[in-house]
């Protein structure tokens, strides 16, 4: 315990930094872009229409108002990939500061993911877009969404850690995982529905994938304007939990090592 508030002393004391190392990324992600901003709006629009042209006229699922369904889903997990992506070169990019300066290694990792969380608010604003013109009542339901985007930012974060430390001594983990979000995409209901798969895949998924609890959490909210179940709620939180738990682990485990490496 006293290990743990030792380090959010650090993380307070060094906020300063954390806040302009996502101000810096938000910047560079922007920098040249002629619309800036707005591309945060236009091209998750733009990808929700082609995948509902493609999904809705190729394959026919019989879901209620799917624009809004596939763009939760597709939102979602794009935080996800593009936080974690980020996550993994946070330290093997910073290796030059790293060797000059002493700051928390910790700092690069968080920052990356926060200013992932941060494109994720204004890509909701296609999300918001979607909602309006499909007509999707809004409710108090709706109230509950940021602690469904906590669990979600929590789990990034959790895995993030160790995403970053495993880059550091093997660099092929970018390639490997890659491959494997491609998977974990597929084995994601984004743009079908659940009901589509055999019970034992349908089983395997509740139990193995954290992004599908989130999803659902978000969706059941919004669409379906009602709590979410139990099973899902802890499901998602014990995820988060468990990620943030063993990445910070394995991060600070290792950390010391970093400087032999980058």
């Amino acid at each position: 315990m006293q290990i743990m508030m030792e380090r959010l002393r650090g993380l307070y004391k060094y906020r300063s930094l954390v806040k302009q190392l996502v101000l810096k990324d938000i910047k560079l992600k922007y920098r040249r872009s002629f619309l800036g901003y707005v591309w945060s709006v236009l091209n998750p629009l733009m990808v929700m229409v082609v995948m509902y042209l493609v999904f809705s006229h190729m394959f026919r699922f019989d879901v209620a108002n799917y624009p809004a369904y596939l763009i939760i889903g597709q939102t979602l997990f794009t935080f996800m990939t593009e936080s974690t992506n980020q996550a993994i070169f946070s330290i093997t990019g910073n290796g030059a500061l790293l060797k000059k300066v002493y700051v928390p290694k910790y700092v690069f990792t968080l920052s990356k993911v926060t200013s992932s969380l941060v494109n994720l608010l204004f890509s909701m604003g296609a999300m918001l877009i979607v909602f309006i013109f499909t007509k999707v009542k809004f409710s108090l339901y709706m109230m509950f969404l940021p602690f469904v985007l906590v669990q979600l930012y929590i789990f990034c974060l959790g895995l993030g850690l160790f995403l970053a430390q495993a880059a550091v001594f093997f660099r092929d983990i970018q390639y490997i995982y890659s491959v494997l979000t491609t998977a974990w995409m597929y084995l994601t209901p984004l743009f079908y529905p659940m009901e589509q798969l055999p019970q034992q895949i349908q089983d395997a998924i509740r139990i193995c994938n954290p992004m599908y609890h989130y999803i659902d959490q978000f969706r059941t909210l919004v669409l379906y304007r009602r709590i979410p179940d139990e099973t899902t709620i802890l499901y998602g939180t014990v995820f988060a939990c468990l990620f943030v738990v063993f990445g910070t682990w394995s991060f600070f485990k290792s950390q010391d090592r970093f400087i032999l490496y980058i």
